[in-house]
């Protein structure tokens, strides 16, 4: 049995904790700043809750391991920051939310001289990955991600003997260094950016097409052997059967964790033309009406130019 303990309980570290309760005898002590929240997650799953994160580290044994699922940026320093003094030497910090690599590797060093470890894992999975698992990429040194390995193993999604042999790992792997999951995690979530935009755009396609088409059937049938089977297609499926053909019940705009534009700015560093990503980032901004002005300023262009007509705005 592993001991560890959880910061932040929303809906993936409150899964996650569920998902390990669920398929192992791992004991989990289990913290949120909402107290609701941790009060209905221990009576859910079985975890251990307490009121505070004093209290969550007085409950581990030493050496104790400690897994941060809050989001990133301040949150994440923040919870780091308070949580380290309460610590002592030979104790982990895992973080396992969508922090950049790069701060990653300023906090692991900084950690590392008040003797703790450091391990940074990339989470892909969704709310999915309760059933599911998590796909996971793990930096860190070898002996802190050795000893969160029993709980990698129950998190993560069973594997088949071959694909196991060939990873060393069972749904999970260590790519080296403290940053080094966080980085193959924010180029994952870039290629997912253009992924998504071109399944977009080919619905949106058949939605302009002169056939009466079936967008649910569609990507129903792609699931079937085609060359672009994937995940996403079967959540395009859904979304057409839960929302409608039409989608019509959803607004346009779509939102960025920020890993997109930190995939393009490490591209641009290296010289690595990543032409996709970077239009299915624009491509989102324009989703919230950031090309506004864009827009009238082509059609002010034209019209000077060619004397083409424009329409008024309702505030013209």
């Amino acid at each position: 049995m592993t001991q560890i303990g959880f910061v932040g309980l929303g809906r993936m570290g409150g899964n996650m904790v569920a998902r390990i309760k669920r398929d192992s005898e791992h004991d989990v002590v289990a913290y949120d700043r909402d107290a609701a929240t941790v009060k209905r997650v221990a009576d859910e799953t079985g975890a251990r809750g307490v009121r505070s994160l004093a209290d969550l580290v007085e409950k581990l044994d030493a050496p104790r391991m400690v897994w941060i699922m809050v989001p990133a940026g301040k949150p994440t320093q923040d919870t780091v920051d308070e949580l380290a003094p309460l610590l002592e030497q030979g104790d982990i910090i895992v973080d396992g939310g969508n922090s950049k690599w790069t701060e990653d590797r300023v906090r692991a060093a900084t950690l590392r001289k008040q003797g703790l470890g450091y391990v940074d894992v990339g989470v892909s999975g969704g709310v999915w990955g309760l059933e599911v698992g998590y796909c996971m990429m793990v930096g860190g040194p070898e002996p802190a991600v050795k000893k969160l390995a029993p709980v990698l193993d129950v998190l993560a999604p069973p594997t088949s003997e071959a694909s196991r042999g060939a990873l060393g790992d069972r749904g999970w792997a260590h790519f080296g260094p403290s940053g080094a999951g966080h980085y193959v995690k924010m180029v994952h979530n870039g290629v997912e950016y253009g992924l998504m935009q071109a399944y977009a755009e080919g619905f949106d396609l058949f939605d302009k097409s002169d056939f009466d088409l079936d967008n649910a059937k569609i990507a129903h049938l792609w699931n079937q052997g085609s060359v672009v089977r994937s995940w996403l297609c079967e959540l395009a499926a859904r979304a057409f059967e839960l929302e409608g053909d039409k989608l019509a019940g959803l607004s346009g705009y779509t939102g960025d964790s920020g890993e997109g534009r930190w995939t393009i700015e490490d591209a641009i560093a290296k010289d690595v033309p990543t032409p996709v990503i970077t239009a299915s980032l624009h491509a989102r901004f324009y989703s919230r009406g950031n090309g506004d002005f864009t827009h009238r300023m082509l059609a002010a262009l034209r019209a000077q130019f060619g004397g083409h007509a424009t329409k008024k705005s309702a505030d013209g």
